[in-house]
């Protein structure tokens, strides 16, 4: 879907929406905007987002703590804040899992490959 590396743009959204949906450009466009605004809007106020099959946004309280720059060493203070998490559903995880190659290593090989690598 992506044309411009591996970030999908709000702009490809659209056209996905476009593509996929039968509506107009513009109309694929405003309920893209709508999604996400209200997404954003009610994790802006403290709600979680739940969306079935794709994941759960929350927003986390993080405290004040010392830090320290990392160019000079320095300590320096960092206030409280309020971060946003992302965690994926089961549904998504298995999905991203399933479309990558499986990794092998010596540890994976069973007596069958081992002999028939021996082979000539």
């Amino acid at each position: 879907m992506s044309s411009t590396g591996n970030a999908v743009t709000r702009v490809e959204l659209y056209d996905a929406v476009y593509r996929k949906a039968g509506l107009s450009r513009s109309e694929s466009a405003s309920l893209v905007e709508l999604v996400l605004n209200e997404i954003i809007d009610s994790v802006a106020i403290g709600e979680t987002v739940k969306l079935s099959s794709f994941g759960t946004f929350t927003v986390r309280k993080k405290g004040k703590r010392m830090g320290r720059n990392p160019k000079t060493g320095v300590a320096a203070p960092i206030p409280p804040r309020r971060v946003v998490i992302f965690k994926a559903s089961p549904v998504m995880k298995q999905r991203i899992n399933a479309d990558r190659p499986q990794e092998r290593s010596e540890k994976t090989l069973t007596e069958t490959d081992m002999m028939g690598a021996a082979l000539p």
